[in-house]
């Protein structure tokens, strides 16, 4: 157990390092001079020399990778190009914006999945089963932010019953804020839903045909029963590996929602800072981002020991 710890610990420290040197190595190949970028077509060469060492982008680029490595591990991640202000309060607000609507997206993935991926198993043969595989098959083909616009469309256009877009935290305005998270959450959470939902099905039938649930069933279990007592356990294995890899797709899927329902989430960030070229700014959200991602594998695999005993002790 421990040594299993171990090794997936060293995993994604090793991870984090290749990554930040990745990130780093990419944003220094860009094209173009971020001081020059950040004082204007206009400025002199001595202005940009100056902003140039004030940002240390004149040192050189082993020294610039160690000071932002550092930086990161005190969560010290400098100032803006532009705006000057500090990088790190910024995202640390924005973070907190997308988190709330990947957790709550993921649950409404999850309250879709459980159920009707289960169902979808037991009855694949009915015509309720083949039914809701079909609509979970249109609904993996639908983007997220198309099914945002159809939800603004049908729900704040039409009818009138919730905001098109916005964000007040909740500690405002409670009311409001659950209004304004509800589409941009299910725009995610059906998308995600429906993915999940085809694996929870595929999941569920492997462990239906298992002998020791035809066991459980001969002793008298109904088949719903038995999955329940003995089945959802082993299933939920290789659930929870789409799972953490449905979590790094939230966490992208955001940006897009983000811009869609105007929300001041790390994707806006991201595409703000993309937009006007603050490399510094798009190089720390993307770590971070990256960092979310790595330690939500590094959380998957730790949960496959809490399902699975066996991997504590490398039986099968």
């Amino acid at each position: 157990m421990l040594l299993r710890l171990a090794e997936r610990t060293a995993i994604l420290l090793v991870s984090l390092a290749v990554s930040s040197l990745l990130v780093f190595g990419f944003m220094v190949l860009l094209p173009g001079d971020p001081a020059r970028v950040a004082l204007g077509v206009n400025a002199t060469e001595a202005d940009v020399a100056t902003l140039r060492r004030e940002y240390g982008l004149d040192r050189p680029l082993a020294t610039q990778f160690l000071d932002w490595l550092g930086g990161l591990l005190r969560f010290d991640l400098g100032k803006s190009y532009i705006s000057k202000a500090e990088i790190a309060p910024q995202i640390a607000d924005r973070l907190q914006v997308s988190l709330i609507l990947v957790a709550v997206s993921m649950l409404v993935a999850l309250v879709i999945a459980v159920p009707f991926g289960t169902f979808m198993a037991v009855h694949h043969q009915r015509p309720a089963g083949l039914v809701l595989s079909a609509i979970s098959q249109i609904g993996v083909a639908v983007p997220a932010f198309l099914a945002g616009i159809l939800l603004i469309t049908v729900f704040a256009v039409q009818l009138g019953w919730l905001p098109a877009g916005g964000w007040t935290p909740p500690a405002y305005d409670p009311g409001l804020f659950l209004k304004q998270l509800l589409l941009p959450a299910l725009s995610l959470g059906l998308v995600q839903g429906a993915v999940l939902t085809r694996y929870v099905r595929s999941a569920v039938l492997d462990v239906l045909r298992e002998d020791f649930l035809r066991t459980a069933r001969a002793k008298g279990l109904t088949p719903m029963r038995a999955l329940a007592r003995h089945g959802l356990r082993n299933a939920a294995v290789p659930v929870v590996t789409v799972l953490g890899l449905q979590l790094a797709t939230l966490l992208v899927g955001a940006v897009v929602i983000e811009r869609v329902f105007v929300i001041p989430g790390l994707g806006s960030l991201l595409l703000d800072a993309v937009g006007n070229r603050d490399l510094i700014v798009v190089q720390d959200v993307v770590m971070v981002l990256v960092v979310a991602v790595l330690v939500t594998n590094f959380v998957v695999d730790l949960l496959y020991l809490v399902i699975d005993p066996r991997l504590r002790t490398g039986t099968r």
